[in-house]
């Protein structure tokens, strides 16, 4: 699989079935991944890689929380901005509406919330989530590097004939997280990803993307 191929073949899976992903894969794609871009070479990423029954415990606990209706644990960051506009406002809008239609959760439906939560605290069946956390003297730019490391793990394993989907929601539940995982106070939580192979059958719808001409410009090109 060429570059080209992983990049229009990644996309945020929500329905992953139970076969395990060989740690030797996993191995292969972090140990890779190490080349993705580091401002000043600090790599600031600290991964940890959780399976098996650590991971099942760790759904077990935040599933309970969702569907208790528990609100989560304070944001240590903001995951949007808190008043989104147009275009970025209807973009966010069409791809919710699609996305939890396919899951089988109506926009209107009482228990929307409560729903899509359990759904992401069981990590949509994956086997494995990847929680990528950061040093708290970061900053904006070393956030800006965890992001470009992160895509390139996706797409590395899109290489490998895996799926995964990236989910910051596992930060409404930092505390949970830590707690299973190990990570000091120290650390911030950044995202989990959810990363396994694709359940067949299972709709998977993809996100529009926006033309190109909305978001590039070319200057004496």
């Amino acid at each position: 699989m060429d570059v080209y191929e992983a990049v229009h073949g990644r996309r945020a899976v929500r329905a992953f079935s139970d076969e395990p992903v060989p740690k030797e894969v996993l191995e292969r794609v972090l140990a890779a991944a190490m080349r993705a871009p580091s401002s000043g070479n600090l790599q600031p990423w600290q991964v940890y890689v959780v399976a098996g029954e650590p991971l099942a415990e760790l759904k077990r606990r935040a599933t309970a929380r969702a569907l208790a209706g528990d609100p989560g644990d304070e944001r240590e960051y903001p995951m949007y901005p808190a008043e989104l506009t147009s275009p970025y406002l209807d973009r966010f809008t069409a791809a919710a509406a699609q996305r939890y239609k396919a899951l089988g959760i109506e926009r209107d439906a009482p228990d929307r919330p409560k729903r899509i939560a359990a759904l992401n605290s069981e990590a949509f069946g994956a086997p494995v989530v990847l929680f990528c956390y950061l040093d708290r003297t970061m900053g904006p730019g070393q956030w800006g590097d965890a992001g470009m490391y992160l895509q390139t793990v996706m797409l590395l394993l899109r290489a490998e004939g895996v799926h995964s989907c990236p989910q910051v929601m596992w930060t409404m539940y930092r505390k949970t997280v830590s707690r299973i995982v190990g990570a000091g106070d120290g650390l911030v939580l950044f995202c989990g990803v959810a990363v396994g192979f694709e359940k067949e059958g299972a709709p998977q719808p993809r996100t529009g993307r926006a033309d190109m001409t909305e978001t590039v410009s070319f200057i004496g090109v």
